[in-house]
């Protein structure tokens, strides 16, 4: 086989079988990779922090702090959507920030710098 006989279809295919085929799913993730995010998965409840790698499979969270209780620092928001818009209110529950890896279904809400800042600073909570 010549590779200069290849058709534009059997460069794809060997792309794909190299791991360079479609960039959708790439541009797709790459575009939080340093992002401040909020993530829910299935089993971890939502977690807080910045993106540092993630795929199809899981995302790895830098500063990642588990949030077990919170409510909208806007209270005409809800649930972690409003936490990603406006940062947490006083009465929040939140983990010791760490690199977490989650590794199961999850989405991201990219949160704003304001909440972002909220997130960061505020206080972790003792157990009980």
């Amino acid at each position: 086989m010549n590779i200069n006989d290849l058709t534009l279809g059997q460069i794809k295919d060997l792309q794909n079988l190299l791991g360079g085929g479609s960039t959708t799913n790439r541009d797709i993730f790459s575009r939080y990779v340093g992002k401040y995010v909020i993530c829910r998965t299935r089993n971890e409840g939502i977690n807080a922090g910045k993106v540092l790698e993630l795929d199809e499979t899981g995302v790895i969270l830098e500063d990642a702090r588990r949030l077990y209780y919170h409510r909208p620092k806007n209270k005409k928001t809800s649930w972690y959507e409003g936490v990603a818009a406006t940062g947490l209110s006083d009465d929040n529950k939140i983990g010791e920030p760490v690199e977490k890896i989650l590794v199961e279904d999850y989405s991201l809400t990219i949160c704003t710098s304001e909440a972002e800042k909220s997130i960061r600073e505020a206080e972790t909570n003792e157990q009980g």
